[in-house]
């Protein structure tokens, strides 16, 4: 068995970079802040716009099948009430004052996790033992961390603990999961995590109030019709 020593690496420069931003957005004005929160937006939804596109170059119709029946059950099991409670108990529990503490966490988890980078470095630390994906990620979710923390608060040092659940499940069950993702189900999978990472950006940039804790199911989703898709299609030539 590998064990995740590459998500602890991720972790740890998470870790660091957001209590970098921590100080440093301590000591910005009003101004500069807003700028800095909009920039960062900025950033987040061009990520996303480009991830997304490679998916929707690939199965339009699908990944938007996905991203609704997905939202739909999100919204159906109130995902996002369910995920702000056990935020604000965490919050409450850890004395934190942040109105923001489940934004943060929210945002920085879906953009630190739901990419390509994520999955196949986890599966290749799993399967190889080969970390350079995953330390690469850490430099840039380091760097990210930073700004992040800065104009979110505390709560995205705490995507730490289901980044660790994520990533080194993925690594401690790489076997089974590469085999249930094709490269057509992990184009599609870090697609639909593009859109969502989109929502942010737009929460960010213009205040929207997309609820992307609803559109989670959507991720699942896509992976299984995209399988099914898979084994349905060449039967039926």
């Amino acid at each position: 068995m590998v064990w995740p020593l590459g998500t602890l690496i991720n972790i740890l420069a998470v870790l660091l970079g957001g209590s970098i931003g921590l100080a440093v957005g301590g000591h910005l004005s009003e101004a500069v802040s807003s700028i800095l929160f909009q920039g960062v937006g900025l950033a987040v939804l061009l990520m996303g716009i480009q991830l997304a596109l490679k998916a929707l170059h690939r199965d339009f119709l699908l990944l938007m099948f996905s991203l609704i029946a997905g939202g739909v059950l999100g919204q159906l099991l109130e995902l996002d009430i369910q995920a702000a409670r056990w935020a604000e108990l965490a919050r409450r529990a850890l004395g934190f004052h942040s109105p923001q503490f489940a934004e943060g966490l929210v945002a920085a988890f879906t953009l630190f996790c739901v990419g390509s980078i994520s999955i196949v470095g986890s599966i290749e630390e799993g399967l190889r033992g080969d970390r350079r994906l995953l330390q690469f990620k850490s430099m840039i979710d380091g760097l990210v961390a930073i700004a992040l923390a800065s104009t979110l608060g505390v709560g995205v040092l705490f995507s730490v603990l289901p980044m660790l659940v994520f990533q080194g499940g993925i690594t401690l069950l790489a076997g089974g999961a590469r085999r249930l993702l094709s490269d057509d189900a992990l184009l599609m999978l870090s697609g639909t995590g593009g859109v969502l990472i989109t929502a942010i950006g737009l929460n960010l940039v213009v205040g929207s109030e997309l609820r992307v804790m609803n559109f989670m199911p959507a991720l699942l989703l896509v992976v299984i019709v995209t399988r099914a898709k898979e084994r349905l299609v060449p039967s039926a030539q």
